[in-house]
């Protein structure tokens, strides 16, 4: 596609076409950094969605990349390319601040393993989004920052903890955004902020922070992945190449081909609106079932199955997950703001409380389901369900008390297999229910993110969506921060 064929707004790009129009020097990396800052200083103070802003950094990068092309050479598959990072992972010479006040001025000297593979590939560095105090909670709100609101939506949350990220896609702020994802933290937000957000297989994509005071405990290590987010699957599918070169600073990075054999055709679809037993709102269940007819026109062969053990999975999340907030509770204790201590003691009470039996027979059974699910997935490469059972909730009702914390955690359930097995698993838009997006999940055998990607794809061509979209007006823009500079 040529720029004539594409919006006058070079903002509203995808990657893709955006990376060929700079191969073709149809536009500059300079001028499609500009364009990006312009729309963010347009719309990002009635979002709050990037915090920190490196403009030097940024137009020095967008500078050598036009140096670059001018000589006929290319550094990657992103060159040129502006996109943000999320605030919990290193980038040389800003703040690793995790939505801490005491941490505001921790200030990375050198980049982690998602910041450095971004740069390899070309990636124009451009600012920093917002999250969840110690990303915390399924909502972007901090002390620090203020809060990120959902530009569809503004009373309601726009997920967490990538949030930010996710936000600043939907409105158009950079093509692409980094994310990360121990329990739903780049699915959730990108179903509230309608967009895409892959996680990928444990062991895909490297992960290393260097300021990092201690190693993360084992659901730290093993359940949280860096992913990316984008408006369209194939924008996700170029970042996921860059972001899964090796670094050898990270020990559980698998030198795995992106691509594997091919299945057997057609593809089975094994297809659920209720993975988890706990309701799932008409509107989402209606999204899976126009999701399963694009595959089925595509040439899938979809059935109504369910995955057996997705509840247990999933309920297994609690008692792994709760390891790591054993481990930081301390920390949280001291640093966290109110909000965030009060969301981490309703998260840490009762049968999410960290029980050190509970937490050694999960990691047991955890051997068995992922043997259960890679004999399903055998049969059913792609698994197609909801991305959430529900809308996105109001702002601060996860912290209202115990029964809303409870109701959260039925939303948000079809996110916490995906972190337990470590397979892949990806949230896309299929449209909106009063006037909020509406989201289906892929989940697919681990490391065949291709296989999933594919259906994604599939499914995106029959159900677009209307992004980047402008911010909706509304009382609650009162509460966002002004734009960084």
């Amino acid at each position: 596609m040529s720029v004539s064929e594409l919006p006058p707004e070079p903002w509203r790009w995808d990657a893709v076409d955006a990376a060929r129009a700079l191969a073709r020097r149809e536009i500059s990396a300079r001028e499609l950094l500009a364009a990006c800052l312009d729309r963010m200083d347009a719309v990002n103070p009635q979002v709050n969605a990037v915090v920190k802003v490196d403009r030097d950094g940024a137009a020095a990068a967008a500078a050598a990349a036009d140096e670059a092309i001018a000589r006929g050479e290319t550094t990657g598959i992103l060159h040129g390319l502006p996109l943000t990072t999320k605030s919990v992972s290193d980038v040389e010479g800003m703040p690793t601040d995790i939505g801490v006040e005491a941490f505001a001025n921790n200030i990375a000297t050198e980049d982690g393993a998602p910041a450095r593979n971004l740069r390899k590939a070309g990636a124009v560095l451009m600012g920093r989004t917002n999250v969840p105090c110690m990303s915390l909670r399924w909502c972007t709100q901090n002390a620090l920052y203020g809060r990120t609101l959902n530009p569809w939506a503004p009373a309601l949350t726009p997920g967490g903890s990538s949030g930010g990220g996710a936000v600043a896609l939907a409105v158009g702020i950079g093509p692409l955004a980094h994310g990360t994802d121990g329990g739903g933290s780049i699915r959730y937000p990108a179903a509230c902020s309608g967009v895409v957000g892959l996680r990928p297989s444990h062991g895909r994509v490297p992960g290393f922070n260097p300021s990092a005071a201690a190693e993360a405990a084992f659901g730290g290590q093993f359940m949280v992945a860096h992913g990316p987010m984008a408006r369209r699957v194939r924008d996700v599918r170029l970042m996921l190449q860059a972001m899964s070169e090796p670094d050898g600073r990270d020990p559980w990075w698998m030198p795995v081909p992106l691509a594997g054999p091919p299945p057997a055709r057609p593809i089975r679809v094994a297809m659920y609106t209720d993975p988890t037993g706990r309701g799932v709102d008409a509107a989402f269940a209606d999204g899976v079932r126009r999701a399963g007819r694009a595959l089925e026109a595509a040439g899938y062969a979809v059935e109504e199955v369910n995955f057996p053990d997705f509840a247990a999975t999933s309920q297994s999340w609690f008692d792994i997950a709760a390891d790591q907030r054993d481990h930081l509770s301390a920390v949280f204790e001291r640093f966290a703001d109110p909000d965030t201590l009060r969301a981490h003691h309703l998260v840490a009470t009762g049968r999410r409380k960290f029980d050190p039996g509970r937490f050694r027979a999960a990691l047991a059974e955890r051997a068995a389901r992922a043997r259960s699910w890679a004999r399903f997935t055998d049969r059913y490469p792609i698994v197609l369900g909801p991305s959430a059972n529900a809308p996105p909730f109001p702002c601060g009702f996860d912290v209202a008390g115990e029964a809303e914390a409870d109701e959260m955690f039925r939303i948000i359930a079809p996110m916490l297999l995906a972190p337990v097995l470590g397979v892949p698993a990806v949230s896309l838009p299929v449209g909106l229910a009063n006037g909020v997006p509406v989201s289906v999940q892929i989940h697919g055998p681990r490391f065949r993110e291709d296989l999933v990607l594919d259906a994604a794809e599939a499914i995106e061509m029959a159900c677009a969506m209307p992004t980047p979209t402008d911010p909706l007006s509304s009382n609650a823009a009162a509460g966002a921060e002004a734009a960084p500079q």
